[in-house]
Order: structure tokens, then C-alpha cells, then sequence
């Protein structure tokens, strides 16, 4: 029976869908997302005078998006929800705002009507079928789970290796907020939804064969899972590409880089003085 059971949980694990955001394995290449874990947020706004209509979606790629406790349980997604869509309808003339649709788009949500696992995928852009996809280096991540009015929902984000952008850089302020877990597990206080520049809502709405499906198509440029070295190939490959940089141009923070020799050699003199003078002055310190 333990051998059995040892077996089966790794399959149980599978199914459940769980994110190890740390180890994100697409094409034989571990991409390290852990670095975004907690809630960020993109707002589409459209108009329908004399109102008109904020949808934010809410992602967190590492766990369950954990909504405050005062948020009414009908404004909100359900617990398990990764990705979540929140629609207002805000009419500025009459000072009102009303939500209109909560949707949650991708999670464990097998338990609730019409939902499933979350069943992610993952694929590399280089090694990908589509020529557009290959010129990019990064990783697609496909979130399935949701189900809003008997349809089916699907997430996909799409995470862009930019040395230039961490991926949690602030934009704009958004109305639902999230909290985070802190490092030992426990609920924090700080709320941290927010809009950044570095995650770009591209379009949601039906597809498929038939069009069975909402999907839901995020952007999100980051430098969260490039190694030093990487990163410096990389950044330096961007450099001769948009400025055709040559030489220490080449290297993100090239004059930091070359000055670190210097920098040491100086704090390496500072230390031997500093070290010489306190022995020879008996124990005692200069006055």
C-alpha cells in the first residue's frame, strides 16, 4: 500500500494542477518565476457614454489570489481562483459605480459550477511552431479552470525576457485589492494589487473552433528568470540591437560593470589601512 500511494501522488499532484513557480519547465529550460509571486494587476477600459466599463484582471501565477476580508463574497472570485476579472460600470455624470460581471478565468475550480482543474501548460517561445513566437525568448503559460454563464474560461500569459523590466513596476492604481502572504506563510496586512506597465492586457473574448471558449491574453515582460549570465548576453544582444552599441555599451550598466576592478582595489586599501593602523596603535583609537 505505501508504494501504491507513493505512485499515485505524484499523479494526484499532476492533476491538481499544481505551480512550482520556481521550477517552470518548458522545453528541457527551468524558467524561475517566483520573483512575481502575489497579485498584479491590468485594467481595460472601454467606453459606453455616458458611462463606461473598467474590467481589471487580477493574476497571481504562484497561488490563489486571497481577496480582503471585507469584500463582499458576490464581488469577488472563489477561493481557488488564479486569474481573476472584475467589471464595473462607472457613470462619472451620476457619481455611481456598479459591477456588472465577476469572472473568474482560471483556477482549481472543479468544485464549483462548471469549473475544472487548472491543468496549466507550459511552452517555450523559441522552440514554439510559430515564426512570430520564435524570435522571442520567454514562456507561455496556459491556466484553464474558470467558467462564467456555461462557458468556458482560459488564461494565457505570455512572459517576455526584458533585462530592462522587473515585472512589477507601478502604473496605474487599481480598485480590487489583494493581500500578500508574507515569507512565513501568515496573512499580511499590506494590500499590493497593482497596475504595472510591465504586464499589458492584450484581448478577451471567444475562441476556438466554434468559439466555446473566453480566452483571456496577458503580456508580461520581466527579467525575473534570467541568470546573471543570461542576463548579460541577453541585455547585450538588446544593446547592439537598438543602439548599436559596441564594447562595454554592449553590457547592461556597462560603466558599473567596468568600474567594479577599481572598486574593489580601492575598498581592498581601505581595508588593509584600516587594518594596519588599528594594529599599531596598541589597542587604543586615534583621538
Amino acid at each position: 500500500m505505501p508504494v501504491l500511494l507513493s505512485l499515485l501522488l505524484p499523479l494526484s499532484v499532476a492533476a491538481l494542477g499544481t505551480i512550482d513557480c520556481s521550477k517552470m519547465l518548458a522545453d528541457k529550460h527551468n524558467f524561475d518565476l517566483s520573483a512575481l509571486d502575489g497579485p498584479h494587476s491590468v485594467m481595460h477600459s472601454v467606453e459606453q457614454p455616458p458611462s463606461f466599463l473598467n474590467t481589471t484582471y487580477t493574476v497571481n501565477i504562484c497561488r490563489p489570489l486571497v481577496p480582503d476580508g471585507d469584500v463582499k463574497k458576490e464581488e469577488r472570485c472563489p477561493g481557488p481562483t488564479r486569474v481573476c476579472a472584475i467589471e464595473r460600470l462607472i457613470n462619472p455624470h451620476e457619481k455611481t459605480t456598479t459591477i456588472s460581471r465577476v469572472i473568474p478565468i482560471a483556477g482549481d475550480l472543479q468544485n464549483f459550477p462548471g469549473g475544472t482543474l487548472l491543468d496549466a501548460f507550459y511552452t517555450r517561445l523559441r522552440t514554439a511552431a510559430s515564426p512570430a513566437d520564435q524570435a522571442r525568448e520567454g514562456i507561455r503559460v496556459e491556466l484553464h479552470g474558470g467558467s462564467y454563464n456555461g462557458r468556458k474560461q482560459k488564461a494565457v500569459v505570455e512572459f517576455l525576457c526584458d533585462p530592462e523590466v522587473e515585472g512589477t513596476e507601478e502604473e496605474e492604481g487599481v480598485l480590487d485589492v489583494y493581500r500578500r502572504e508574507d515569507k512565513v506563510g501568515n496573512a499580511g496586512n499590506e494590500t499590493t494589487t497593482r497596475g504595472t506597465k510591465a504586464l499589458v492586457f492584450k484581448k478577451y473574448g471567444p475562441e476556438g473552433a466554434k468559439g466555446e471558449v473566453d480566452v483571456l491574453t496577458l503580456e508580461w515582460r520581466t527579467n525575473a528568470f534570467l541568470s546573471i549570465a543570461t542576463y548579460l548576453i541577453f541585455g547585450s544582444w538588446l544593446n547592439y540591437n537598438r543602439y548599436g552599441a559596441r564594447g562595454w555599451d554592449l553590457l547592461p550598466h556597462g560603466d558599473t560593470i567596468r568600474d567594479v576592478p577599481y572598486l574593489v582595489k580601492d575598498w581592498s586599501r581601505r581595508v588593509f589601512n584600516t587594518v594596519q593602523d588599528s594594529g599599531s596603535r596598541g589597542g587604543y583609537s586615534a583621538v
